[in-house]
């Protein structure tokens, strides 16, 4: 009779591995004490170049009445991300991403409004590919600006890669869209083999001149 195999222990080493391979973790709920690998048949994600910006949304990046941050508060935006009805983001989610963030692999923007934060963004950077993991917001728009900041970070180090993972409605009228799995391996590939400078976007950089950056290399349909 053979041993009784031993459960792989998750690690941050093994979650880099998994997503250089195309697969990341999900919970059924945050009370559970366990967690399964996604391979989607198609996957999300947001060409750099196609970031759809409304008019609104322009607007209120020019208006600036916040301030942006990076990994400032990285448990903040992983709990902010998880304060919904149902969510994917249990314990042992959180501590993994957690230790990804202090070994320089998960990154989380912030969204300020009077020293509350009122919305953000996580995920985790391989390469040239950043995968993102979920966004909130406690004030309209927020999530937006979140994002907006984030490509214009991306698009500056030269990336090739912002995987959404999944599409909802709210990614699609930000020009999310998604490809089959075969393609993404191919992309992904690409990416995670290629180099790219996550720091070299400026902190101090407006929101307003995040609007006319991300226009400039937008393509013109």
């Amino acid at each position: 009779m053979s041993e009784r195999q031993k459960p792989i222990e998750l690690t941050p080493e093994l979650l880099l591995r998994a997503y250089g391979a195309g697969v990341f973790p999900m919970a059924n709920s945050a009370d559970s004490d366990e967690i399964f690998w996604v391979d989607p048949r198609v996957r999300g994600i947001l060409p750099l170049n196609g970031f759809h910006m409304s008019r609104s949304l322009r607007k209120r990046l020019r208006k600036g009445d916040f301030e942006v941050t990076l990994d400032r508060d990285f448990l903040g935006v992983i709990d902010g991300c998880a304060e919904r009805e149902e969510t994917w983001i249990n314990p042992m989610i959180r501590a993994l991403f957690l230790s990804l963030h202090t070994a320089g692999h998960a990154h989380s923007i912030e969204v300020w409004q009077e020293d509350r934060l009122v919305g953000g963004l996580y995920g985790v950077r391989l390469g040239a590919a950043f995968f993102g993991e979920s966004m909130f917001s406690r004030a309209p728009d927020m999530s937006k600006i979140a994002l907006a900041y984030l490509v214009a970070r991306l698009l500056k180090g030269r990336f090739r890669l912002l995987d959404t993972q999944f599409v909802t409605d709210h990614l699609a009228s930000l020009g999310a869209h998604t490809v089959p799995r075969s393609k993404y391996h191919e992309l992904l590939d690409q990416a995670i083999s290629s180099p790219a400078d996550f720091f070299a976007f400026d902190l101090a950089t407006t929101g307003a001149e995040v609007a006319e950056f991300i226009a400039q290399r937008s393509v013109r349909s």
